[in-house]
């Protein structure tokens, strides 16, 4: 199983700078990166910067993701992007149901699932968000909320091929607070979502093909600790993703997670 270090970097950066920390990663980390391919990273820059960092990332070991998608090829849609689009882009992964469309513009399960399989349709990997917010998980309601989160966004889909069907452990208290949940906590949402994708899928399709990764408040200070634990597969890292050297000490911490 690979580590995913993903770096998403919301709405932070102009298109300029989102190329000058592309060239950047790809200066610190693309040659390590060959020499360590079971640790792939990936970025996500906006839509509005994925044509420059497409071109400052190509033929080098990192991937390039979008933040979100639409689920049709084409339509009158103002103002969504195809996963055609993206697909035309070089984009090999994308998130989909990231707890800030949930709760700023309202995205649903059913949008997710949607979403899920456009992706898949279009040969690009989704990034499947789940996580609760405190009010769910003070009240006992954290295990139901996300086992019900990832059920419906895969519900009647199935990687083929080669295809990656990522899903990010993002509990939406932890998301910029600076105040991750415990390597253990996680550990044990990490196990409850793996089990929750053996029963939706084979278990070779589980081993070969999905991964889970954790997101909130991740930083070069607490990802040994997660990386330390066998079901988390990676992270999803926001605000420490947007500088290159501790974006690429963290893809490094990943190296050396896996010689441990």
């Amino acid at each position: 199983m690979k580590t995913y270090i993903v770096g998403n970097w919301k709405m932070q950066l102009s298109e300029r700078d989102s190329v000058e920390l592309a060239k950047e990663d790809v200066r610190l980390w693309s040659a390590q990166g060959a020499q360590h391919p079971d640790v792939q990273v990936i970025i996500l820059p906006s839509h509005l910067a994925l044509a420059g960092v497409s071109a400052a990332v190509k033929g080098t070991t990192i991937a390039l993701g979008a933040q979100d998608t639409f689920w049709e090829d084409k339509g009158a849609y103002t103002g969504e992007v195809s996963p055609k689009t993206l697909k035309e882009l070089g984009c090999e992964y994308c998130l989909v149901g990231h707890s800030e469309r949930r709760q700023y513009l309202n995205e649903t399960d059913e949008m997710v699932r949607r979403k899920t399989e456009a992706l898949l349709r279009t040969g690009i990997n989704p990034i499947v968000c789940c996580g609760e917010t405190r009010e769910e998980r003070e009240s006992g309601k954290r295990d139901g909320v996300v086992i019900a989160q990832v059920r419906a966004a895969l519900a009647g889909i199935k990687p083929f091929g080669n295809q990656r069907v990522l899903v990010a452990y993002e509990p939406r208290w932890a998301i910029g607070t600076g105040v991750p949940c415990s390597p253990d906590e996680a550990a044990s949402m990490h196990t409850l979502i793996r089990e929750t994708l053996l029963d939706l899928f084979n278990g070779d399709i589980v081993e070969r093909q999905c991964g889970i990764i954790y997101g909130g408040s991740v930083d070069i200070k607490n990802l040994a600790g997660f990386l330390a634990v066998d079901v988390i597969h990676g992270a999803l890292i926001g605000g420490a993703s947007l500088k290159a050297p501790d974006f690429t000490a963290m893809a490094e911490t990943a190296v050396e997670a896996k010689k441990a």
